[in-house]
């Protein structure tokens, strides 16, 4: 879809529609006009009203690593010699273990490997770098090759952790934003799509940082300032048609092309921001899932041959 009105997302798949539809009942589209507290316990709602039951056979079970709660997931046949860790979204403000549980459950069942979700501390009461900080902390905690993951806020995380600590093997990054440039094409032409609007992203901002500010220059903060991409591991990238953010995933796979890395970009037609818990009411989402998951499973597959 390249020209429509704005505002209207009536060209969105029935299934898609039905989805935004059950998401806005939980989670209103203003949630950002209402307080902190407020926006998480609507965002408790919305995961409970997307919450089907683990795989059978798949154990998880909650612990502590370097200092920050975790939760690993141990499939019924997982890989042996790589670790995958999973970084949830929510604007660095909303989320925890149980917000994305289902997610990295079935993730780590369907790839067959041991999949840790990191509950990293929250904006405001926590700026950045705090974020950053527990995410990299956990993985220089988990030992041997790891296989990061991350959606929208998870993926700008995974990404900053990928840049600055090696033991890396692949990174696979959901709808995720890395810069800091409003003017790609996608934060004007789906500044007012369902899920995410430029007036969310640019709450978000304003809530992470101290001041309000954007740290100049910080790729722990902004991934794609990084000067070297060649440092990067294989990337599977994953961006969402009608969503403010998806420009970044194609800049980002352009730096790492560029810089003779290997990526994938998928740009999912007919689907929106957060679109990974539609992936039980949507055939878009479901399909793009079982994508997610095949590239988790061959990145894994290649790190525990190093």
């Amino acid at each position: 879809m390249t020209d429509h009105d704005p505002k209207d997302y009536s060209w969105l798949p029935a299934d898609v529609q039905a989805f935004i539809a059950k998401t806005d009942a939980a989670y209103p589209p203003d949630a950002v006009n209402f307080t902190i507290a407020e926006q998480r316990a609507f965002y408790d709602k919305l995961c409970a009203a997307f919450d089907p039951p683990h795989p059978a056979g798949l154990v998880a079970e909650d612990l502590t690593i370097a200092g920050v709660p975790c939760r690993r997931y141990t499939p019924t046949a997982p890989r042996a010699g790589v670790t995958a860790l999973y970084f949830h979204g929510g604007g660095f403000v909303v989320g925890g273990l149980h917000s994305h549980d289902s997610i990295c459950a079935e993730l780590a069942e369907g790839a067959q490997v041991v999949l840790i979700a990191v509950d990293y501390r929250l904006a405001p009461e926590h700026k950045h770098p705090a974020a950053y900080d527990d995410c990299v902390a956990v993985a220089g905690a988990v030992a041997g090759p790891k296989v990061l993951l991350g959606d929208s806020a998870g993926a700008n995380l995974a990404a900053a952790v990928s840049a600055t600590r090696p033991g890396i093997v692949g990174q696979v990054l959901i709808y995720g934003s890395f810069g800091d440039d409003l003017s790609l094409p996608s934060f004007t032409r789906h500044a007012f799509a369902p899920m995410l609007t430029r007036a969310d992203i640019e709450f978000y901002g304003m809530v992470r940082y101290e001041g309000s500010v954007r740290p100049s220059g910080d790729v722990t903060a902004t991934p794609m300032v990084l000067e070297d991409f060649s440092i990067l591991p294989p990337t599977a990238l994953f961006s969402a048609e009608a969503d403010p953010v998806a420009s970044d995933s194609v800049e980002y796979a352009a730096r790492l092309a560029e810089a003779g890395v290997e990526v994938e970009l998928t740009e999912e037609p007919g689907l929106v921001h957060g679109y990974l818990r539609a992936r039980h009411m949507s055939e878009g989402a479901r399909d793009s899932f079982a994508r997610i998951t095949r590239a988790l499973e061959a990145l894994a597959a290649r790190g525990a041959d190093q």
